[in-house]
């Protein structure tokens, strides 16, 4: 496809690609020998948050898929259920007239929806006339843990991507994860992926997949797409302590900079998913993934982002880290989800009851009024937390 090179010097669409001075920069895909943009377009966040039943804009989610493509993005990244199952029709209708023909797309399927080959060949063919296309470049299994990826093996999923790909219906066959470390290393080691999605930025160093997943990719050759870069928009607006650090440096940059900056600085990334809703943020994003590249962070900025981590982290009201060795609880409570709600509140200055999590703890009534102190879940923490004490002050706090 015209939209990646094999890497040998410039492309054509490299060449079409340059706009108002602006060179769109490419990145390599791993063993996959191809090179797509820097700046992948992500299409689950238009009209609003992700909650996955946003009405969308059809023309003006047209407008701004074609924008990015305009400026150089080879890359767009959609789902089976984004957008109340609305955003792979928009994106059919957005690659008309000669714009499929500029990208790789990506899309995803999820497990809900699939219980047999039967079902997987429905569920593409449909996802196909969505697309408007005959093939769809990476084929994703949505949402990847230790859990699902049994599930999907259990159907069959591994084969069924293997033998779409030798009927020319997908490209690829990769798998977006939400899991811890472990997981991820056994999932990533036990089919022949062509491509991994994971959540990764400055914060999530130790989380999910984290560092040390994105550098087993890079290892295994697997090129690496990223998603939720700026956590959905949470580093996009930095606390007081936060922005002091980032004034006080010499080179100024927005806080959206930084963070795209230090994702594309690692060489195993291929390319940073971005949602944008905006014609000016098509523009920002275009601006900044031109002056990006592996490596192109100094042992200054990098220092930097240390200590913006480490400022976000002195926020943090609790120490959970989310093993979840106090689960389950004998009463229904949702302890991790609590703190991880209340942790994000006081680092990002959230509003919990937007929150897809504290929604569905509240949905599930599993919130700390549940608690009766019994004590089971101090006996199992491994952090030694004052867990009772914690749910009660954190209850208080989320429902003010």
């Amino acid at each position: 496809m015209p939209c990646l090179s094999d890497g040998a010097g410039m492309t054509q669409t490299d060449i079409l690609h340059k706009k108002g001075g602006r060179n769109v920069k490419y990145r390599e895909f791993g063993k996959l020998g191809i090179r797509g943009s820097a700046f992948g377009l992500g299409c689950m966040r238009f009209n609003g948050p992700a909650s996955g039943d946003s009405v969308i804009d059809e023309n003006k989610a047209i407008r701004l898929i074609r924008q990015a493509i305009d400026g150089g993005v080879t890359y767009i990244d959609t789902a089976y259920v984004y957008l109340d199952k609305t955003s792979e029709i928009v994106l059919g209708k957005a690659l008309r007239d000669g714009y499929r023909e500029k990208v790789t797309i990506a899309t995803k399927m999820p497990l809900h929806a699939v219980h047999s080959r039967e079902d997987m060949e429905k569920l593409l063919e449909e996802e196909l006339r969505k697309l408007q296309t005959d093939h769809i470049d990476f084929y994703l299994m949505h949402g990847i843990n230790r859990k699902s990826w049994e599930a999907f093996k259990a159907i069959g999923a591994p084969k069924f991507f293997d033998d779409m790909k030798k009927a020319g219906k997908i490209r690829y066959k990769c798998f977006s994860f939400h899991g811890p470390y472990d997981e991820f290393e056994k999932i990533v080691q036990a089919s022949d992926w062509d491509m991994v999605q994971i959540q990764y930025n400055f914060m999530d160093v130790n989380n999910q997949a984290g560092t040390k997943g994105l550098e087993l990719a890079g290892r295994l050759g697997i090129p690496v797409v990223i998603m939720e870069g700026l956590l959905g928009g949470r580093l996009s607006k930095a606390p007081e302590n936060v922005q002091a650090l980032y004034d006080a440096f010499p080179v100024k940059r927005s806080p959206v900079e930084w963070a795209f900056r230090w994702l594309c600085n690692h060489p195993q990334v291929a390319t940073v998913l971005s949602g944008c809703n905006e014609p000016e943020q098509i523009e920002e994003n275009l601006r900044i993934f031109d002056t990006v590249a592996p490596g192109i962070m100094t042992e200054e900025e990098l220092r930097l982002m240390d200590s913006v981590r480490e400022a976000y982290l002195s926020r943090t009201k609790i120490g959970c880290t989310g093993c979840r060795y106090c689960m389950p609880c004998p009463n229904g409570v949702d302890i991790p989800g609590i703190f991880a709600t209340w942790n994000d509140q006081a680092l990002y200055g959230t509003n919990p009851r937007e929150e897809w999590r504290f929604k569905g703890i509240l949905k599930n009534n599993a919130g700390a009024d549940r608690c009766v102190g019994c004590g089971a879940c101090e006996a199992a923490c491994p952090q030694g937390l004052g867990i009772i004490e914690g749910l009660q002050a954190t209850w208080k706090d989320l429902n003010r």
